[in-house]
């Protein structure tokens, strides 16, 4: 057996082997040998069974097997020579190239290891920018937008008609040529004219209608409405409205501040203020960061840092842009695409740069955050991902599971490492 290495940067190692026939089939011999030692065929005893009949019956799996086993020394026999550690070395081999002949077989194995480079000058990349600033009118407006959104409702002591704006409480049926449907029927709804909440055309003809007034409503369902029996049909909904309600807006006091300021130590209106500015202040920053500095963080980073990249990675996140890019396509391009593997070809070769960026920031991040000692625990990812699902009205659950049988959890956690260590070079 023929083994060459060479290193074809600091990231990469390609291990080039001729392998003789007569080395696969001294293998083959030996583990057929063994194998007879073990199994038991019918009219021989067990572990009398001669090679020639084993070599018969799994002659395949043999091959394969001892296949194998050379390849594995290949394998060892590269990283010997290069002294890589196996923890150093990322993904799996990648054969680029691997030929059966009569007279054995040729096969070129690449090995990708992590990038290795020296940490410093990253402090000193970090853009400037201006802290935001919060005004006295932000806070007030807010303020006074949270106070209105807990406010109650009651029912309004004057008596009048509907206007834009109200919000009632109802009796409903709905029926299609004098049919009552399933699902068009309610007792003591609440719904805000001008919502949008009903079908279009229903909450506009509620405008003008007195309480306790019995009127009825014709509206056309929509031709994309998810119910196949009513889309596109016209219906009559008889509504009884019993009354109007408008939100009793809370005087802005010590007392109010208690209650929003729920675990807080001498809560206070001027505490409530600070607390509100300080929210502001928050989304402001997010909105900076987000926006332009992490953008910026990323690039200054990717220049500054010059190192090789593991050829097996980027491949990988090659692959990954292709499919994110392919979930936008339409039906026609995909087919065009199918048709014509060149295309695909060229499409990985415009994504390859972005592909490299994304690899870099990634290697870059990781070691920065480590020399700096930055973690994020599982926890912490499990908390986070529960207050996004909770803020999207989600099921915590299924978010979790969702991430978790997809291997989401990973770019999760890089992701928060990302935000803390930037926060913390940014001075956040």
């Amino acid at each position: 057996m023929e083994i060459t290495t060479k290193r074809l940067d600091d990231a990469n190692v390609l291990i080039v082997a001729t392998i003789q026939k007569s080395e696969i089939d001294s293998r083959i011999d030996k583990l057929a040998k063994e194998a007879g030692t073990q199994i038991k065929v019918d009219g021989f005893r067990k572990g009398k069974v001669p090679a020639h009949i084993v070599k018969k019956l799994h002659g395949e799996k043999l091959e394969q097997d001892a296949e194998g086993d050379v390849l594995k020394e290949v394998l060892d026999a590269g990283t010997k020579e290069f002294e890589l550690d196996a923890n150093a070395i990322l993904g799996q081999p990648t054969f680029k190239k691997f030929d059966k002949t009569d007279a054995g077989i040729d096969v070129e194995i690449e090995l990708s290891t992590r990038p290795e480079f020296e940490v410093e000058g990253y402090n000193e990349l970090a853009p400037s920018f201006e802290m935001p600033v919060v005004e006295e009118e932000e806070t007030t407006e807010r303020l006074e937008s949270l106070i209105k959104s807990q406010a109650p409702l009651e029912k309004i002591a004057e008596e009048r008609a509907i206007a834009d704006g109200d919000t009632i409480v109802m009796d409903f049926e709905g029926s299609i040529d004098g049919v009552v449907f399933e699902g068009g029927t309610a007792q003591d709804f609440s719904l805000a004219i001008g919502s949008g909440q009903f079908i279009p055309g229903f909450e506009e003809q509620l405008i003008g209608v007195n309480p306790n007034e019995e009127t009825t409503i014709t509206v056309t369902f929509p031709a994309e409405y998810h119910s196949k029996d009513l889309a596109g049909k016209e219906s009559q909904f008889k509504v009884t409205v019993k009354e109007i309600q408008e939100k009793i807006i809370p005087e802005l006091n010590d007392e109010l501040a208690e209650k929003m300021l729920q675990g807080e130590e001498n809560p206070t209106v001027a505490l409530l203020k600070e607390k509100v500015a300080e929210q502001i202040k928050s989304e402001k920053v997010s909105k900076i960061y987000n926006d332009d500095l992490k953008p910026k963080m990323v690039e200054a980073l990717v220049n500054h840092f010059s190192f090789s990249l593991p050829n097996n990675i980027v491949e990988q996140e090659i692959e990954a842009k292709v499919n994110a890019k392919a979930q936008t396509m339409s039906q026609e391009e995909l087919d065009g695409y199918r048709e014509n593997p060149e295309t695909v070809e060229t499409l990985r070769e415009e994504l390859r740069g972005d592909a490299e960026d994304s690899v870099k920031a990634t290697f870059i991040v990781d070691a920065v955050a480590r020399k700096e000692g930055i973690v994020v625990s599982d926890d912490e990812v499990s908390q986070a991902l529960y207050y996004e699902a909770m803020m999207g009205g989600q099921n915590p659950q299924e978010v979790m599971k969702h991430y978790q049988d997809n291997n989401l959890l990973p770019a999760v956690k890089m992701g928060m490492i990302e935000d803390k260590l930037f926060s913390k070079i940014l001075g956040l």
